[in-house]
């Protein structure tokens, strides 16, 4: 298994990037690596012993956080990103993963791998949190609008990944909507009910927002715009939760001695809820494996995005997802 790393991406470049490489070929015998970017910064952080295992594909531009995506497709054919995706175009590679700009990582991803038969645009899918494990959710941003159709081969796509994620032999597949009633919402929302609910998956219906959290759906499918809205909306919540616990248990000595005998409760409702476990979305839909890591993601953030394209390496996803369509 080889994986191509876009080592000069994100907030924090090769100090994140190299270091979540170099843990997982550790961690996994089966891993092999090709570190993209610049040469003489990638060469010297690569241990003797790891060197038949890790390799560098030196290349000389980077795509920063705020390019356009047009301008990185255009102009910047020798980045580490556009280097990356065409590493798994030629075979050489069989998944590619990178913290770089998401607006540029799909239009290039896109432009060189091209869609499977079947589907109209890649969408973006992540896991969050919600209560006995976690949802599945896209589109996240990569499609403000969609069409009926379009939302049923996310419903698809997300259907193959939970599958392959956790062994589930029939994961439950809800369509966002502001009612469960199928007569609520927008003609296109209802129109992908109908697909969905004539389709093979076990199609539960219409979900609410609340739903997402509450483990009774596995996949949960809607527009990028919603999406990203809803994403973001979670992530503040977490900020604003964790933010009122610190001043409510900061207020006073009584209140400290609180959080002290709470200490073990809340570390432990911290690491269930830390967005790092969660780290490494998939940009599905595409003739090639690629994943997306937050920009601002950690050592162990980033590890588990490199783990995200191990899977699906492993699952063969984009082949799943093509035989899954033809069945449907």
């Amino acid at each position: 298994m080889r994986i191509a790393v876009d080592a000069m991406s994100g907030d924090h470049g090769v100090h994140v990037c190299v270091p979540a490489a170099l843990a997982m070929v550790r961690e996994n015998s089966a891993l092999e690596l090709i570190l993209v970017g610049d040469g003489s910064m990638l060469e010297p952080m690569i241990p003797a012993g790891l060197g038949p295992r890790v390799r560098v594909q030196h290349c000389t531009e980077v795509v920063g956080m705020d390019e356009k995506p047009v301008d990185a497709l255009r102009k910047k054919k020798d980045s580490s990103m556009r280097v990356a995706i065409d590493l798994v175009k030629r075979g050489e590679a069989d998944a590619c993963i990178s913290a770089g700009n998401t607006g540029a990582l799909m239009a290039i991803a896109k432009f060189v791998l091209k869609t499977l038969p079947g589907i109209d645009r890649p969408a973006i899918m992540s896991a969050v949190p919600a209560i006995g494990g976690h949802t599945y959710m896209l589109d996240l941003g990569a499609n403000a609008e969609c069409s009926a159709e379009q939302l049923y081969q996310f419903g698809v796509m997300g259907a193959v990944v939970a599958a392959d994620m956790h062994g589930m032999s029939a994961p439950r597949v809800g369509l966002l909507n502001i009612g469960s009633e199928e007569l609520k919402g927008n003609d296109t929302v209802r129109q992908a009910h109908a697909l969905l609910k004539a389709s093979k998956l076990n199609f539960v219906g219409f979900v609410e927002g609340n739903d997402i959290f509450k483990g009774t759906v596995d996949v949960v499918v809607t527009d990028g715009f919603t999406g990203n809205i809803s994403l973001k909306t979670m992530e503040g919540a977490a900020q604003m939760i964790s933010y009122s616990m610190r001043e409510e248990f900061s207020r006073g000595w009584l209140r400290k001695l609180q959080a002290l005998v709470a200490l073990p409760a809340l570390r432990a409702m911290r690491a269930r809820m830390d967005p790092r476990t969660y780290n490494g979305a998939s940009l599905l839909g595409l003739n090639g494996i690629v994943v997306k890591s937050h920009g601002s993601a950690d050592v162990l953030a980033f590890q588990n995005a490199l783990r995200t394209a191990v899977v699906e390496v492993e699952k063969g996803v984009p082949q799943q997802i093509r035989q899954t369509l033809q069945e449907s």
